[in-house]
């Protein structure tokens, strides 16, 4: 597949930000000054084009993952990653719906971004539950799903102002003993 124009995927990456998943790619085609043909040939599908704007931002977060397996407490770490990973489904409406899709789906171009994700995260839980700081009772899978959960519910214009809270709601269910400093954290 031939490498998108810069220009193109600027032009792409703002229309998704303001429209999110349901961005129309014969809008993106005519933003970006090319025929859908054009547009069809760098992106064959949507999920195609989310691939190319998302996957550097999925990378960054299995990256984070890692640095904060080595670099704090294992509650935090887990705390810092689920708000950025919530930061970042913000960024995109509807991107959290494609994730939830793409992770269990090896035919998806998303699939090895956020099955990565998804294993990120249940490492840190693993991590946490060792400590003694996170619930036993509950796997990577149903990790991914409050999060999935809590990206729809901040996804819908009624709830995203409270985003915030719901991000420190579930995590405060998620951890054992959130100490008043980590749980000052994510509510800031």
């Amino acid at each position: 597949m031939p490498a998108a124009p810069p220009v193109f995927t600027a032009v792409a990456r703002n229309a998704a930000a303001e429209y999110g998943a349901d961005v129309s790619m014969r809008d993106l085609a005519r933003r970006a000054g090319v025929g859908l043909a054009t547009l069809l040939r760098h992106f064959p599908t949507r999920e195609a084009l989310f691939e190319a704007l998302l996957c550097t931002h999925l990378d960054a977060l299995t990256q984070k993952a890692d640095e904060l397996e080595t670099s704090t407490s294992a509650d935090e770490a887990l705390l810092v990653w689920f708000r950025e990973l919530v930061a970042f489904a913000q960024s995109y409406k509807g991107v959290i719906a494609m994730m939830a899709a793409a992770h269990a789906n090896p035919d998806s171009a998303l699939y090895a971004a956020c099955a990565a994700v998804h294993e990120s995260g249940a490492r840190l839980l693993l991590r946490a539950q060792g400590e003694g700081t996170a619930r036993a009772d509950m796997n990577g899978d149903d990790l991914f799903a409050l999060i999935t959960a809590l990206g729809w519910a901040i996804d819908q214009p009624s709830f995203a102002p409270r985003a915030d809270q719901l991000v420190h709601l579930i995590t405060s269910a998620i951890l054992t003993n959130p100490s008043s400093h980590d749980a000052k954290k994510a509510t800031s």
